[in-house]
């Protein structure tokens, strides 16, 4: 028995060794997968059949595998760990590597890229990591936390969508992880529209931490969205050429599309940047004007306070202290006190 690859060349021969793992007696059919949380099987016109993921299946049938993995399960990382995989790619797989890349070797292609994580209802901001290992009939998916794209994928191919090869998948799984990315990305573009209206309309309640929360999801977007763009330029450019058809993902157009998307993300960012520029400077306005009254008011309240600290001394000869209309004459000179001030400062530009 051999695993779904190549059954001639230096790989073939290479996961030649797996025919006796986790056997159950029958050629060919194997005890289920530990931590295995679906598989598919693909014939040659691309059509995927599920398979139960918690029963034994057999690697026999033609055609090609898809297996994902919860890597968090310890006991899925024994049962990878025992697959005669590329070093380097066995290595990677079961790592927690936290940096997108993209390899190849001895016609096997691995790496990781980066993934929104997913809950019940829907994609997340949280970011996860996908990890992968192709050949020409298998492909193994591996995550930590529950991912968006591969689980859409999933779905495509329940619903009917036909993949020819596991490069072809590759290519679905990355366009879903654009997908749902973009889809981030115009929640925040529509954030920021509100948050723009609101700051011209100068009502900015709450606007600080709005802002703040959508740069951090631009910076978020814009890191991963490089990094797999720039391991796939990276691919398309120095290994593409030296893999078959059905191990060639179409790189540079992938690459392409997240170009584009990675470039609407920076200009957000940027102009979230700018908006929250704009916001401190209003926002510093409105803290000098506070300032400005506060001192006019304290300029306009200071004689009115000198002449009552003269009155209130307690010493013979004060003006008025006879006199029964001495409270009339006090109050008076106060308030022209203060009628004096306003138009000194109003002469000099003081007050606005």
């Amino acid at each position: 028995m051999s695993v779904p690859l190549p059954r001639n060349g230096a790989i073939a021969d290479r996961f030649a060794g797996t025919s006796q793992l986790l056997a159950d007696g029958a050629p060919g059919v194997r005890t289920p997968a530990p931590g295995l949380v679906w598989a598919f099987w693909i014939d040659a016109a691309g059509v995927a059949q599920s398979l139960p993921h918690d029963a034994a299946f057999s690697f026999e049938r033609d055609g090609w595998y898809w297996l994902h993995f919860n890597l968090a399960d310890s006991r899925a990382q024994l049962w990878l760990s025992e697959l005669t995989l590329p070093p380097p790619a066995q290595a990677l797989l079961q790592s927690k590597e936290t940096y997108q890349q993209l390899h190849s070797v001895e016609g096997c292609v691995y790496g990781v890229i980066a993934d929104l994580m997913r809950d019940i209802a829907d994609a997340t901001e949280d970011t996860g990591f996908l990890r992968f290992v192709m050949t020409e009939r298998l492909l193994i998916t591996g995550r930590y936390q529950a991912l968006c794209a591969v689980d859409t994928a999933r779905r495509a191919l329940e619903r009917g969508l036909r993949v020819d090869h596991c490069a072809a998948l590759f290519e679905v799984i990355v366009h879903n992880v654009a997908d749902a990315m973009e889809g981030i990305a115009d929640e925040a573009a529509e954030t920021l529209d509100r948050i723009e209206d609101k700051l011209v309309s100068e009502d900015t309640d709450d606007l600080r931490q709005g802002l703040g929360r959508l740069r951090r999801t631009c910076v978020r977007l814009h890191r991963h969205l490089s990094g797999l763009r720039i391991v796939l330029h990276r691919f398309d450019r120095d290994r593409g050429a030296d893999l078959p058809p059905s191990l060639r993902p179409r790189a540079g157009k992938l690459a392409q599309r997240l170009d584009g998307l990675d470039h609407t993300v920076t200009e957000m960012r940027e102009r979230s940047r700018l908006l929250q520029e704009e916001l401190h400077l209003q926002i510093e306005e409105q803290g000098n004007n506070s300032l400005r009254v506060l001192s006019v008011l304290t300029a306009l309240l200071l004689p009115p306070t000198l002449v009552t600290g003269m009155f209130g001394m307690n010493l013979h000869g004060l003006p008025f202290s006879e006199d029964g209309g001495g409270f009339g004459w006090a109050i008076s000179i106060m308030l022209l006190s203060s009628i004096v001030a306003y138009v000194v400062m109003k002469r000099f530009g003081l007050i606005r």
